[in-house]
């Protein structure tokens, strides 16, 4: 009897139902994903009460409180410029790098290999070298930018509300770019030859050539690193927490970093929630928004 079992068991598992392999996938969904939504929606009406020491039902309070918040839509603010100014940079800048390294000579191979390099340093650490090399006493990117008279001494780049999100921005920039320029790499070098060849012999130029050919056939592969990107780039955290903790005033203050203040530095873990999912929601609007006027196909 047991024979048949095991027999069954093996036949169910080698068989051609495909229950056996997408069962730990849908358990791993449902623990890390689907609990945890509902949990927070479920959390957005709650609020802890620290004398009562446990969560209290509070209906719509979070909610009301967000939208008359003016702190949240100065966050919400910050989180869209650094979305949009961003994203516009690394896509041009992974772009160009992109159409520089585009070659078979000896040496270039080396080079698209240095670009992991960034990609594998923890954002942490990278917000630490920033935070470091923008010092006012011996950073020295303050030094050049001084040198350069870019900037004066009297003006500390991320103690200066008008230069502190362009002081985050850098650290993101030259940590990220490689990630646009790798994917644009890829996607340069599938290009099928034949459209070139004809383009050469109509006499057209470098820019001409970019602009109808390869552009064109490089649309998709754009969308889709500008949506992958974009989405990382709505959730920043790291750079602003490590360099600097949302200041001068509320000048690099994300959506991110404010949800997390208030559910672990204030202990409202409800009002946490309920900027979690707005920002959730945000993601999801933009993100199929984008697939829907990029015409994205997975």
């Amino acid at each position: 009897m047991a024979f048949v079992r095991t027999r069954g068991l093996q036949g169910y598992i080698t068989g051609d139902s495909p229950v056996p392999w997408l069962a730990p996938l849908v358990a791993m969904l449902v623990v890390f994903t689907i609990y945890p939504l509902f949990y927070n929606i479920w959390l957005s009406f709650h609020e802890y009460a620290p004398f009562k020491r446990r969560l209290v039902y509070v209906g719509t309070e979070n909610w009301s409180t967000l939208v008359n918040d003016p702190r949240f839509w100065e966050a919400l603010s910050v989180t869209f410029t650094y979305f949009f100014v961003l994203l516009a940079i690394q896509v041009v800048l992974g772009m160009i790098i992109a159409l520089l390294l585009d070659s078979d000579e000896p040496g270039f191979g080396l080079l698209r290999g240095l670009l992991t390099l960034t990609l594998v340093i923890p954002p942490a650490i990278t917000g630490m070298m920033f935070l470091l090399m923008e010092d006012p006493e011996f950073g020295v990117l303050t030094y050049l930018l001084e040198s350069l008279g870019i900037l004066t001494g009297q003006d500390p780049i991320l103690a200066t509300s008008s230069t502190a999100l362009a002081g985050v921005m850098l650290a993101d920039i030259w940590q990220w770019t490689p990630f646009m320029v790798l994917i644009f790499l890829a996607g340069l070098r599938s290009l099928p030859q034949e459209p070139y060849e004809a383009a050469m012999l109509d006499g057209a130029s470098a820019f001409q050539t970019f602009r109808r050919i390869t552009l064109p056939m490089m649309s998709k592969v754009i969308a889709v690193a500008v949506l992958i990107r974009g989405i990382d780039l709505f959730r920043a955290f790291d750079y602003m927490f490590v360099m600097t903790s949302g200041g001068p005033g509320t000048s690099t203050y994300t959506l991110s970093l404010y949800a997390w203040q208030q559910t672990f530095s204030f202990i409202k873990w409800g009002y946490g929630a309920t900027l979690s999912l707005v920002s959730l929601v945000l993601i999801l609007v933009i993100a199929n928004l984008f697939i829907w006027i990029a015409k994205v196909r997975w």
